[in-house]
């Protein structure tokens, strides 16, 4: 079967997360660096390949200093885990235009099974001629499974952060080439 490869384009692309602040309100953040890859052969994409790479070092809360600390040993320990990764094992039609992504997702060298639940926006031709393929990718990871915390507590003894991080990607793939 003829399987095509996919180029994940950056420019049209983003990757956010959200997280509890001392269980009152959300602080969100993006990660402005990151690759990714798509082999697909069918048309509906149930056969798809999808490996993405994020740089931990890219993290943007709109804040210097708080980032500076999520690179830091207490959160992301970027100098010894300088990358995030995710590898897909599968990748089923659910019914409509919503898919379940399913794979590992690597941070701070720990690995996990995760699931993401996938809305196919679509495919079109650009003004170039390019294939493109668009998908809005949600789900959760709980902190605590990566060993990303500090040990911050309220004077009432409660977390200063919520244990799950809310992520949420817009990712646009442009077809490169046919792939065997």
């Amino acid at each position: 079967m003829e399987r095509a490869k996919w180029i994940l384009d950056l420019s049209h692309s983003d990757i956010q997360f959200k997280i509890r602040h001392l269980v009152i309100a959300n602080i969100s953040g993006y990660f402005r660096a990151f690759s990714g890859t798509m082999y697909a052969g069918k048309d509906d994409f149930t056969d798809a390949e999808f490996k993405l790479t994020v740089d931990v070092y890219s993290v943007d809360t709109n804040n210097v200093e708080r980032d500076e600390h999520l690179k830091s040993a207490d959160f992301f320990n970027a100098d010894y885990y300088p990358k995030m990764e995710f590898v897909s094992q599968s990748f089923n039609h659910i019914d409509g235009d919503r898919y379940d992504l399913t794979g590992n997702i690597t941070i701070k060298g720990i690995t996990r099974p995760i699931t993401f639940k996938v809305l196919f926006g679509g495919e079109a031709k650009d003004g170039f001629g390019n294939m493109r393929a668009g998908f809005d990718i949600t789900g959760e990871v709980n902190r605590n499974d990566f060993d990303i915390h500090s040990n911050d507590t309220t004077e009432a003894g409660g977390l200063v952060l919520g244990e799950e991080i809310k992520m949420h990607a817009n990712i646009q793939f442009v077809k490169e080439t046919d792939y065997n």
